[in-house]
């Protein structure tokens, strides 16, 4: 018989697997919404699709739903003030923060390192947060510097230092890639 989880050893695990930065935003009402989002993640290219998840206790959430669609901002290193202020329970989130409209309406915030402009594709249930799946509309160009995320790691924010001599390489062909990897690799 399984062991109960203790919530807070649970939470300090879940510390240990470093998670980007983003701010999910809308406008409802004629008000720009957001909140700061670690559980961001791709979800399919083919169709494009992400994914968030919010508690579901989020009124931010409420007015994404309510709205539609979302703009998923990714924060840059030197952002962290922008991930605090979102984070918080300030009624008004966006005082002092420039930001411009997404092709769908939704605010993209100055100095993200990058946006993708959705709209919500389907909401499942996820214990006491939802999994919001967005199908992909539009989004920034990469950047051509190499500019570093905003990361958080054990509680705390954190960064890179990226090795400029060995550069990551990108799979095109993910099949042959999968075929190519035994099943040991992935435990």
């Amino acid at each position: 018989m399984p062991q109960p989880v203790d919530a807070r050893t649970f939470r300090h695990v879940l510390g240990q697997f470093c998670t980007g930065i983003t701010i999910i935003t809308t406008v409802h009402d004629g008000q720009p919404v957001g909140f700061a989002c670690q559980s961001f993640a791709a979800l399919s290219l083919d169709p494009p699709l992400v994914l968030f998840c919010p508690t579901k206790q989020s009124r931010s959430w409420q007015a994404i739903e309510a709205s539609g669609r979302f703009c998923v901002n990714v924060l840059h290193e030197d952002q962290r003030d922008v991930s605090a202020r979102f984070g918080s329970r300030e009624p008004d989130k966006f005082a002092g923060v420039d930001w411009t409209p997404s092709h769908l309406g939704s605010p993209v915030l100055t100095g993200a390192l990058a946006h993708i402009d959705c709209t919500v594709a389907s909401v499942h249930d996820g214990g006491d947060h939802f999994v919001v799946f967005g199908a992909v509309h539009d989004m920034s160009e990469p950047a051509k510097e190499k500019p570093r995320p905003l990361l958080f790691y054990r509680g705390e924010y954190t960064g890179i230092e990226p090795d400029k001599n060995t550069p990551a390489q990108w799979r095109d062909d993910l099949d042959a890639f999968l075929t190519a990897t035994t099943a040991d690799t992935w435990l």
